[in-house]
């Protein structure tokens, strides 16, 4: 049994990475602002304070901890890419800054092994068509691609045989939230039922029991395959025509679907890297079975 800690763990991915460790047997602290509300979880979980914040010494949180999840971001809600706002400087001390000292801190604590949870947005513009591999020179275009991309970075130069490290760049997370909280297209399926116009969209998307489980498997893998590198997260390309079809099924709505759209200049991401690990997921299939269970819940 490892002893994790998994920053930002009360968070939409977070929740998903920590339920996946509870089941394997892990004793898991959770770290974030605010402690989770009673029955969050699916049992009770060690809390402790942890903030994005460089000039903290927040080495107590690390006590005893063998493996660190840093998962946790600070933005403005239901934003990433612009997540800034009016305050690009807090955005870059908070997410980079304080993503080091926590690095850095974990480290000296004698943590084992840290898994940053990075993003898609680190490749930024790419030819159109380009499929996205991790030896690929990245060019982002926002903020946050670039302070992903530099927490990586940052992430991987100390690293060694007492200190295990790896990101994986993830995109398009979805999947059931926790208690009290809606998943990511609640807005989309409401729109689509109430027939107001829903534009067109394409991206690629993996459940968060996916990326849970690619954590795991970061935990777990031999070090001399894993450490200091980055690997892409990424099931299916797909887009609001074909999820909102799986929501016309269900429910028998009238409205019509957005249109599909041209696929074929679209960057995919390439999860070959992570699948040679043995990681599987679940594709089409567990989208579908999402999607229908998710519009159960709501209905």
């Amino acid at each position: 049994m490892s002893r994790v800690l998994v920053s930002g763990g009360t968070g939409y991915a977070g929740r998903f990475i920590v339920e996946h460790l509870l089941a394997k047997g892990d004793e898991i602290t959770v770290g974030s602002r605010a402690a989770p509300e009673p029955g969050f979880f699916s049992t009770s979980v060690r809390h402790v304070p942890l903030w994005l914040d460089p000039d903290i010494d927040q080495t107590g949180a690390f006590n005893g901890i063998h493996a660190f999840v840093h998962a946790a971001f600070d933005h403005i809600p239901g934003k990433y890419r612009g997540g800034e706002g009016n305050d690009p400087h807090g955005f870059r001390r908070a997410n980079l800054d304080g993503s080091i000292r926590l690095f850095e801190t974990a480290r000296a604590a004698g943590v084992r092994r840290c898994i940053f949870l990075s993003s898609r947005a680190g490749y930024g513009h790419q030819p159109p068509g380009t499929i996205l591999t991790e030896e690929m020179q990245c060019e982002p275009e926002t903020l946050y691609g670039e302070v992903k991309l530099e927490a990586e970075r940052s992430l991987a130069l100390p690293n060694g045989q007492d200190f295990v490290t790896a990101s994986l760049r993830a995109t398009g997370i979805y999947g059931p939230a926790g208690p009290g909280r809606t998943h990511k297209w609640a807005g989309l399926f409401a729109d689509y039922l109430a027939g107001s116009p829903v534009l067109p969209r394409i991206g690629t998307e993996v459940h968060g029991d996916d990326v849970a489980g690619a954590v795991g498997l970061m935990l777990e893998a031999d070090a001399a395959l894993i450490n200091g590198q980055t690997f892409n997260v990424s099931d299916i390309l797909t887009g609001h025509h074909e999820i909102l079809a799986i929501v016309k099924q269900q429910t028998g709505c009238p409205h019509p679907l957005p249109d599909t759209l041209d696929q074929s200049g679209y960057n995919r991401m390439s999860s070959k890297k992570m699948q040679a690990l043995g990681w599987r997921p679940g594709g089409a299939e567990l989208l579908r079975r999402t999607i229908t269970q998710l519009v159960k819940d709501t209905a």
